[in-house]
């Protein structure tokens, strides 16, 4: 009897964890979707496409060096000014070193590296960001963005 129950406990830790291991595996992957989707709508000069990503809500958070914006708008309203306004361009933008691991059932932490390739002034900034994503009944959208730019 005891040797059943032992056995027992085994199999449910075991199942627990492999339902564990692919539950992490999904958000994984259907965060990595939405950041997919946002590279290449950038890449398309796509905006509004890019902020489809975002939440949109005026509780959306992005800080950005010194600058706050704070609200869906403040923030499409940041990348126009910077990337869209005459004289500047969106450049190439890839993303890489992606780490994406859950908080919760409906939420995740993202950190990774970004690299704008910009063609005009030949530059390649390039930083580090954090993410933090919540699950909603449309998706996973990001609702606090931290990016930092590498000096030189």
């Amino acid at each position: 009897m005891r040797a059943r129950f032992v056995v027992s406990a085994i199999l449910v830790l075991l199942c627990s964890r492999v339902a564990g291991e692919a539950s992490q595996a999904k958000l994984q992957a259907e965060v990595g979707q939405v950041l997919e989707q946002q590279q290449r709508s950038w890449n398309r000069r796509d905006l509004e496409g890019f902020m489809a990503g975002y939440w949109n809500s005026p509780e959306l958070t992005l800080f950005s060096g010194a600058e706050v914006a704070t609200g869906w708008q403040a923030t499409i309203e940041r990348y126009r000014s910077k990337y869209q306004a005459a004289n500047s361009e969106m450049g190439r933008l890839e993303f890489s070193d992606l780490h994406i691991e859950a908080l919760s059932r409906d939420a995740a932490w993202v950190g990774g590296s970004w690299r704008l390739s910009l063609s005009r002034s030949r530059t390649t900034p390039h930083g580090l960001f954090t993410l933090i994503f919540r699950k909603f009944p449309e998706g996973w959208k990001i609702v606090h963005h931290h990016t930092s730019v590498a000096p030189g």
